[in-house]
């Protein structure tokens, strides 16, 4: 089973602790990520949805981004066609990984139903309900025995746009090293020339060049690259883009033939904007 969170490793401790007890072998633990953004259900959906492909099909990924915990929205276990099974909030953080897998069913988890759960509190669910029920699905229980049949919440990601040489799209994540991973495939690159105008909520750079790594892109230049993602990631070399561009997730991206763009704007690899005379 894999386990991903917002919480930090102490929090996760706790609920491998859990798990442990629940009678799930510490190898079969799989720990995804426990940096997730904090509170950050799409971000955190996009993440999951990316690093649980693959996995075998009788895995149960249980997922802890839980800004609403100990208030109305419910504790859900989601069976899907392609065989995983998905615990956590029924806050959207799951439903598009279901989707991917194919979702078949969920269920809504009744703490009654859980005969090793003690709840201490309302703001560690991840501990007191969702590891108690991740526990027994991985030791063989089937989802509907946990509670009544509901309609997960839906959470639609943001899709990208692609017209004639210009591409737009939104930050989806912003990793560790602060570079801004884009929903715009990496093959959609060839709809615009090697280099472009791009904008970032409201920042607007011309010139910006792609590269094919790191390295070509040079320590401290900005630029575009195919991310580990399959998708468009704007990065600076040795550098934090999303403080050069003051940008985080969310931020509308657009790519642009120099030819579309305004000629005011700052250079792919200038500090500051230019100033008109």
């Amino acid at each position: 089973m894999t386990l991903s969170s917002d919480i930090g490793p102490a929090y996760a401790a706790q609920i491998k602790a859990a798990l442990i007890a629940g009678g799930v072998p510490p190898e079969r633990i799989v720990d995804l990520a426990h940096d997730l953004p904090a509170h950050g259900i799409r971000e955190g959906a996009f993440l999951v949805r990316a690093m649980a492909r693959g996995f075998p099909s009788k895995s149960v990924h249980m997922v802890v981004v839980d800004p609403g915990v100990g208030g109305r929205r419910s504790s859900v276990a989601i069976e899907t066609k392609a065989g995983p099974v998905l615990v956590g909030p029924d806050n959207g953080v799951l439903y598009p990984l279901a989707r991917e897998l194919g979702l078949r069913s969920a269920h809504r988890i009744d703490p009654r139903r859980l005969p090793f759960a003690r709840r201490v509190g309302t703001t560690f669910d991840g501990r007191d309900i969702f590891a108690p029920a991740a526990a027994l699905l991985a030791t063989g229980t089937r989802p509907s025995t946990l509670g009544p049949s509901v309609r997960p919440t839906p959470l639609t990601l943001p899709e990208p746009q692609g017209g004639a040489g210009a591409l737009q799209g939104e930050v989806v994540h912003v990793d560790h090293f602060g570079n801004l991973i884009t929903n715009i495939p990496t093959g959609w690159w060839a709809r615009v020339k090697d280099r472009h105008d791009l904008r970032v909520g409201l920042r607007k750079i011309r010139a910006v060049p792609f590269a094919t790594s790191y390295e070509q892109l040079g320590r401290g230049k900005l630029g575009v690259l195919g991310s580990s993602f399959g998708l468009l990631e704007v990065a600076v070399g040795e550098g934090r883009a999303s403080d050069r561009l003051r940008a985080k997730a969310g931020d509308r991206v657009t790519l642009d033939p120099p030819r579309r763009s305004a000629r005011r704007g700052e250079n792919a690899n200038s500090a500051r904007p230019r100033k008109r005379r």
